[in-house]
This record gives C-alpha cells, structure tokens and sequence, in this order.
C-alpha cells in the first residue's frame, strides 16, 4: 500500500462546500492540514467551520473530545500558497473553469517539491486538459469526492492521459486510507457516476416533455415501482437545476454534442426562470412555508378479474405468477401464442391475458396503442415489494381491460398510476438506457464492471448497479427494448450501444463486463 503517510501534510485549496468537505475527511484520518483560498479571511473561516463540524462530531460521539482537539491542532489556515511548501497532497477545489484551474496548479508546482502529489476535484473537467498546463502532469490526478464528502464514501480516482500510474495508484490508496472507497477511472467525460446517471434523469423529463406523467407521478413510480431512493424531480430540485443542467451540458459538450446525453428543454426553461429547486423556493415542486406537495396520480379502486391466463416466459417479471396466486385470483397456464409484432417485443412474448381477451404486457419499447386491446406495465426492481406499479393504456384499450388490469395489480396490494402511452413506459426505459451506458463504459475502458457497480450505488445510492441489475433482468431485456425505441425514434438517442449488442449476442452466457482496473 503506498497510502500517504500521516506525518505528511495535506493541503485544501478553495474552502467552500466542498473543500471544507475535503479538509475534514483529511483531517479526520489523521493528517495536518493546511487550508488556503485567493480571498482573504476564507480560510480561516473556513478552519472555524470545520472545528465546529467536530464538535458536532464529538455531541453525536464520532469523536472524542481529545480526538477533537488533535484534530484543530493540525488544522491551519495559509496566508499564501507558500505556506503549502512540504505538503505531500495538494487537492484543488476552486471554481469549474478551466482557465483556474490551470493558473492556480502551475502557480503550486512552483512552491511545493516534485514528489507531491497534486489533485483536482473536478466533476466536469477533463483531468488531461487540467493537467496539460504542468511540466510535471505524471503527478497529477483527479480526486473527485462526492458532496457531502465526509458522508459520502466514494471517491472517482481519475487518471488523466499523462497521469504517472503510481501517482494513481497512490491517490487510491490514500483515498482507501481516509475510509473512502475508492474507484479507479479514466478521464473521460462525466468519470462514472455523471456519465452512466444522466438516463435517470432524461427519461424522466422526456416523459414529462411527451405528456405521460407529472412530476409528482414519475417520482412516485420511480421510487415505489423502481426502488430509487428519489425520484429524478425531486433529487433535481435538491442538487439545484442549475447545476445538474450544467452537469448534463457540459457532458453533452464533452460528447461533442451526442443526442444520448441531449439537455432538457424543459429544465432549462425552469432555469431561466430563476426555480432552481430548494434554495431558491421553487423547482419543480414549490418549497417555503405552506407548500404543499403534490400528489401522484392513483388510480380508484376496481375490480379484481376472476382469473388469468398466463402464456409464455414473462422475464423480468416472472414473479408475477406467484403474487397473483397469493392474491387469490386463479393463474391459468396456456401455451405461448405467437406475439403482435413478431420478435420486437422487449425480448420476451410473455404475457397475462384477461377473462375478456385482453393482454398484459410488461413495457417494451412499443406504444400500447400499435397493440389494440393490451395494457402495458411497468418494470418494478422486485414485484413483491413494490408499492406502486404503472400502467399505459393506447386509445384502442377497452376501458375493461385497463380496469381489470387496475383491479389486478390493486388485488396484488399495489397503487396504480395510470400514465400516458408513451414507449418503455417510465422505470422500464430509465433502467435500460443506464444498463446500456455502462456497458458502453466498461467497453471503452472507462472503469471495471465491479467499479461502476459500486460507484452508481454509492455515488448516486442506486439500488443495484446497472451491470448487476442487467444480469437479473436478463443478456437481452435492456438490447431489446433499446433497439424497438430506437426503431421508433432513429435519432439516435436511445440506440443501443456496440457494447450491449455484443452482450446480448454473445455466443456463450459469459459476463464480459468485468475488465480489468484502468
């Protein structure tokens, strides 16, 4: 392990959020710390608020009070970037711009020694770009917390193209050191966690943009049918508009413009009329004193129907079968007719057909409207568990059909939001475009399959990480409903990538996600 060691200081350049942030977790783990910012006065302020941070910590016993009080003998606040000579890490926290960034790390090569380690902690930036402004970039590397980051556990390790491999391997073993986890990654637009989460939040607002749902119905079902612990609106207004569309912009421009990580017109239009979420009062849902929340759309109660047929393989949602039995409606075994469509349909003919004739099908890609008398239901993580299921009706479903399949999932002790006909429905879609990302950054050597996993569900506390979730959900669930919302819409933005093609066409049932650390 080539951790830092603790005799050896760290500094903390830029002391708002999340540089204090840094500096705590640093501090914690038992290094001094040096802290300094361009305005004077900040950094001493900022070496007050972080001791009142531990003593906080020592109220709620993290702490001892002699820990404490070792902790804030460490901690210093620098009058200039001299007094940053000796240190062995120097993480940089300032303002996302380029230009910065790059002035500050050419000013500190020239104060601290050539074996210190210097860091960004970028979220958007490229590391390469940073670090081409270095004689020395081999020791340069991204260090990208999370906020809050002395909660949060992961750190992105990112290595930019000219970033020594020791120092990399030296900034992870540090990051482990401090209690975090770490994830290696190369330096490509958006690391891990804002490359591979941006779905979450576009097909949220996608649906909102094509009518199928409010804000308050997508989040519900995300949260209840998905097992997100937020739905995309209401995370949103908790980041702040303002900064995920300017994460989600500058991605997008890393991408040279891809139409997979398109911004949402209708998030900059909450933007530019100054509802950037809770801190400014109002997002998409109002905040202050007196607001209320809304409701989502749920459906009134309706009658169970007698039985069911079931014909086929129902995938993802085989479980299904058994809750319905539990229920008490009778489960009726069939042979598998031939699907409407032929094999376009989310790679499973499944299905659960009505007393009345009607079929239930989990979404797919298609319109329930191209169907005729079918109802079309949401992905759910785990059916059982499940407080909330969706449901998508086209103009052609007879009101009886779409009643019992109310009635049926009401039976099964869930609420029903019925929502517009829109393709792949809400948590269906969201799952497999993030499936699809992170094969696409396994692929291209972003990360390890086992990184990406661990980064989504502790970076942004996803409740499988995506590769994990694509196994359960089967090699050709996410490749086949992509590619039929693709056939509908060949703009691109929901195309399958090379990556999940391969996968799904594999010859043999072996997971080539894995990779090997960057």
């Amino acid at each position: 392990m080539t951790a830092l060691d603790l005799s050896s200081p760290v500094a903390v350049v830029g002391t708002g959020t999340m540089g204090q942030g840094i500096a705590q977790v640093a501090l914690v783990a038992g290094h001094p710390v040096r802290l300094y910012d361009t305005l004077p006065g900040r950094a001493r302020e900022a070496a007050a608020a972080i001791g009142a941070r531990l003593d906080r910590l020592v109220e709620k016993e993290r702490l001892t009070g002699t820990e404490r009080d070792a902790a804030r003998a460490r901690l210093t606040a620098a009058e200039s970037l001299d007094g940053l000579a000796g240190c062995g890490l120097v993480v940089e926290a300032v303002v996302e711009r380029l230009d910065a960034k790059q002035e500050l790390l050419r000013a500190l090569e020239d104060v601290v020694g050539d074996v210190c380690l210097l860091a960004t902690n970028t979220s958007s930036l490229s590391v390469t770009a940073i670090g081409g402004a270095l004689r020395g970039p081999g020791r340069f590397v991204g260090l990208h917390f999370f906020n809050p980051a002395p909660l949060l556990p992961l750190v992105e390790v990112v290595s930019g193209s000219a970033t020594d491999p020791a120092s990399a391997t030296r900034a992870y073993d540090t990051a482990r050191a401090w209690g975090k986890t770490p994830v290696a990654c190369a330096d490509a637009p958006g690391f891990v966690v804002n490359r591979i989460a941006r779905p979450f939040y576009a097909e949220a607002f996608a649906v909102y943009e094509d009518r199928g749902a409010d804000p308050a119905t997508i989040d519900a079902v995300l949260r209840e049918s998905g097992g997100f612990r937020m739905g995309a609106f209401e995370l949103t207004d908790l980041i702040g508009q303002d900064v995920n569309e300017s994460v989600t912009h500058s991605v997008w421009q890393a991408f040279f413009q891809d139409v997979r990580f398109t911004p949402s017109p209708a998030q900059r239009r909450l933007v530019e009329s100054g509802r950037l979420g809770r801190k400014s009062g109002h997002g998409w849902y109002a905040y202050g004193e007196g607001a209320g929340r809304p409701e989502p759309q749920t459906a009134g109660p309706a009658d169970p129907p007698a039985y069911v047929v079931v014909e086929g393989d129902l995938g993802p949602a085989a479980g299904l079968v058994g809750l319905v039995r539990e229920a008490g409606v009778e489960v009726r075994e069939a042979e598998v007719r031939e699907a409407e469509g032929g094999e376009k349909g989310g790679g499973t003919c499944g299905r659960l057909v009505l007393p009345g004739g009607g079929q239930l099908l989990l979404a797919d890609g298609r319109t329930t409207g191209e169907l005729g008398d079918t109802v079309h239901f949401d992905l759910a993580l785990d059916y059982r568990r499940a407080t909330r299921i969706a449901l998508s009706a086209g103009p052609g479903t007879p009101r009886g059909t779409l009643d019992g399949a109310t009635g049926l999932f009401q039976a099964l002790g869930k609420q029903v939001s019925v929502i517009g006909d829109v393709p792949g429905m809400i948590v269906a879609r969201t799952v497999a475009r993030i499936v699809d990302l992170a094969h696409d950054a396994v692929a291209k050597g972003v990360a390890t399959g086992a990184d990406v996993d661990t980064a989504m569900r502790l970076g942004v506390n996803y409740p499988l990480g995506p590769l994990e979730w694509g196994r359960t959900l089967g090699r050709t669930w996410a490749y086949a409903l992509l590619a039929e919302l693709h056939r509908r819409d060949a703009t691109g933005r929901c195309a399958p990538s090379l990556a999940l093609y391969r996968h799904a066409h594999a010859a043999d049932a072996t997971d080539a996600t894995e990779g090997s650390r960057p």
